[in-house]
């Protein structure tokens, strides 16, 4: 394990000083990655002068046209990293310093799917990756039914490794064995939801996922999923859990709950989101048929 090699992908969009400070937070590693590929997703921010400026060994920069979202970015990122060779590919958002050792703490780690656990600012625990993901029970709403954060409240609660059932793309390691089992991460979500398809695809094809309590990963902002559901971002919420369950819903009645969802969500659209949020809905309905089918195994 010693010998592997391994490529850390960061997908940034203007957060120049978020960037700039997770670069330095890589550089102090104990352990230092064979390559830090930073997507830069056509930024129009100082985002170019912090990346100029960068010390980090083995810094490669991809500066796209256009803003491929985070999805795109890491697809980009993961398909760069697995066809430059390395044994393991560590991805990583713009806005996580991870703590000195934590690289090192991964690495002595022999499994092919491995998460960094994520606490504050201050040091509380906020790792929401799943310990259960259901796509069984037709009447769940929300298929995240528990997370390490609520599981074990604080990381000094939690055995040294915790089954997790999907990811974030924040401290998430992955071997180039499982790339090649299960291909790249779908660019077409844009934003949110692609991490998951990617550890539902991993789980799928036999492979077990574990959060690492001793590879500490700080998050330099705090969560905020409450997102207006009536904006831009709200379509690709609405859209990106329709194709969860399009594709991967274990029954025919969870597969069906996109339906229900939209006309609730219509019905009682005068009441809150109004037509904004209504006409998201409709059209992330329509849209998510057109992404039903799961990603090739395709590596180019």
């Amino acid at each position: 394990m010693s010998a592997e090699t391994v490529a850390v992908v960061v997908v940034t969009y203007n957060r120049a000083d978020l960037l700039e400070r997770m670069l330095v937070g890589l550089a102090a590693l104990e352990r230092l990655p064979d390559a830090v590929i930073v997507v830069d997703n056509a930024s129009s921010d100082h985002t170019p002068g912090v990346l100029a400026a960068a010390a980090n060994p083995g810094l490669q920069v991809i500066r796209t046209e256009d803003n491929l979202g985070g999805a795109g970015g890491f697809h980009l990122g993961v398909r760069t990293a697995y066809h430059g060779g390395f044994d393991r590919i560590w991805l990583m958002d713009d806005d996580v310093i991870p703590a000195p050792d934590c690289l090192t703490v991964l690495m002595a780690r022999d499994e092919d799917c491995l998460m960094a656990v994520r606490e504050d600012t201050a040091g509380r625990l906020v790792e929401k990756a799943a310990t259960r993901f259901d796509l069984r029970n037709p009447l769940s709403i929300r298929p995240k039914k528990a997370m390490v954060e609520t599981d074990f409240g604080s990381r000094d609660r939690m055995p040294d490794l915790v089954e997790v059932e999907n990811v974030a793309f924040e401290g998430f390691m992955v071997r180039r064995t499982v790339v090649d089992a299960i291909g790249l991460p779908d660019p077409s979500y844009f934003i949110f939801y692609d991490d998951v398809d990617f550890a539902v695809r991993a789980r799928r094809a036999g492979y077990r996922i574990w959060a690492v309590r001793d590879a500490v990963l700080v998050r330099q902002l705090d969560f905020n999923q409450q997102h207006d559901l009536s904006g831009w971002k709200g379509y690709y919420m609405y859209r990106n859990l329709f194709v969860v369950h399009l594709r991967y819903g274990e029954n025919v009645l969870v597969r069906l709950r996109p339906w229900l969802i939209t006309a609730v969500v219509v019905l009682l659209s005068p009441l809150r989101g109004g037509r904004a949020e209504a006409g998201n809905v409709i059209r992330a309905m329509r849209d998510a048929r057109g992404m039903g089918d799961v990603p090739t195994r395709s590596v180019d």
